[in-house]
């Protein structure tokens, strides 16, 4: 049996093997055909690529059943993937200023075809929102040999009947407060607002923000001598823009830092303590700080806010590992062929994507433990990714002769006493009304 399967085997049971007996191999079966990419050239059907990794007729349908009907729980598959990953001490958590940076972001499964789908997400490439499967994705960030790895560890549901991405956004920022320990530092992008995070009552952030963005001082300017007192602070405008074809100048920074990473020049600018445009001076008011970190490969700076004070190397290496987020539902949705969905049930339309992103946070992983794979005699110097990975699994069966814990195993259920065939429909005859 090739390394590579030993390897994914190892890891997939030690994921399922805790779910209910029966479950926990039909679990089994489902992860190894996502894994393994088989949904690729089944083009999302959940049955053609279950039965394409060589599992019987039966073994099919238990695998379905496990899907939309399973007692098994994303949150308790995500703490044992958590807790095997560190076990192993491959990947290493990094910290900036003493803290350690939390990735938070939504994700978007675009199912445009299906009914009585009331979330929305905007679709780069048609233009406008279209019908989506939307859930929220936590994971902590570390790396491993040099490369930046996420681990989940939460993967957020609406939970309310309000099935906006407003309302997803309120519920997963209301997650992050209750899971963040005492050095975690949550990174957004510019998708999350300022005023929703301090409406959350997040203490701590670090989110991306427009290139128009304005705030105001919290402190009132000089008396004018004449006319009602200023209730609003001077607008603070960080970076310049036109309009109209008028250049609108940018506030001068509070301070700036220099500073050399990677053999390049940096540099920051910083405002401090302001607060949005709407609110009034006032001494309780939650202030944060922007930051414009300037790269020199590039034209624009990168635009960050936060309420603590850091250095400019830590502001840019916190968000430079919001990055690996990113990378699950990349390797789920693309590489192992997630982004076509055909389920339809309330339950399933939720759990598929959840453990589409699974697979893809374990394919990640394991492709940054291992050699890298190549793709041909051509790939001289392949990468650890996931793609890469996949195709080493790709065309493979589920390996019956690996020796499954003595957990996974067939639930033998006694089923000869229930009916069979229509009998088992339990139809009741509609009786006619006048």
């Amino acid at each position: 049996m090739p390394e590579i399967v030993l390897y994914t085997m190892t890891v997939l049971c030690v994921i399922t093997q805790d779910v209910t007996i029966g479950t926990n191999l039909a679990l089994l079966h489902f992860m190894w055909m996502l894994v393994s990419g088989s949904l690729l050239p089944s083009r999302g059907a959940v049955f053609p690529a279950l039965q394409a990794v060589g599992l019987v007729p039966p073994a099919v349908r238990r695998a379905w059943a496990a899907l939309h009907g399973g007692a098994w729980c994303i949150a308790a598959l995500l703490t044992t993937w958590g807790e095997h990953v560190l076990a192993e001490q491959e990947w290493q958590e990094t910290r900036y200023d003493g803290y350690a940076p939390k990735a938070v972001d939504t994700t978007a499964f675009w199912r445009p075809k299906l009914r009585n789908c009331l979330t929305k997400h905007f679709h780069p490439p048609a233009g406008k929102a279209l019908p989506a499967i939307v859930v929220g994705l936590i994971a902590r960030v570390g790396q491993i040999k040099g490369q930046r790895v996420a681990l989940p560890t939460a993967i957020v549901r609406p939970e309310t009947a309000d099935a906006s991405e407003t309302a997803l956004q309120a519920t997963l920022l209301a997650r992050v407060k209750t899971t963040l320990a005492a050095d975690d530092m949550p990174v957004f992008d510019a998708g999350f607002k300022i005023k929703a995070l301090q409406a959350a009552g997040l203490g701590r952030y670090v989110v991306r923000l427009a290139e128009n963005f304005t705030a105001r001082r919290n402190t009132l300017p000089p008396a004018k001598g004449k006319g009602p007192d200023a209730e609003y602070g001077v607008l603070v405008r960080p970076l310049a823009r036109t309009r109209k074809g008028k250049l609108i100048p940018a506030t001068p920074p509070d301070r700036t830092e220099r500073w050399t990473a990677d053999g390049l020049a940096f540099r920051a600018e910083y405002w401090d303590d302001l607060v949005p445009p709407e609110v009034k001076v006032s001494a309780d008011a939650a202030t944060f700080n922007v930051a414009a970190i300037y790269d020199p490969r590039f034209r624009t700076p990168w635009l960050l806010a936060s309420p603590v004070k850091l250095s400019g190397s830590a502001w840019r290496g916190l968000y430079r590992d919001r990055w690996p987020v990113e990378q699950i539902p990349l390797a789920g949705k693309q590489m192992l062929g997630g982004a076509r969905q055909f389920v339809s049930a309330p339950e399933s339309r939720y759990r598929l994507p959840e453990l589409i992103l699974l697979a893809g946070a374990v394919v990640t992983y394991l492709a940054a433990t291992t050699p890298a794979i190549p793709t041909g005699f051509w790939d001289r110097q392949p990468q650890p990714t996931p793609g890469r990975f996949r195709r080493g699994l790709a065309g493979r069966p589920f390996p019956e002769s690996y020796p499954l814990p003595a957990r996974l195993r067939k639930k033998a259920s006694v089923f000869a006493h229930l009916a069979v065939g229509i009998l088992a429909h339990r139809r009741t005859k509609r009786i006619a009304t006048a």
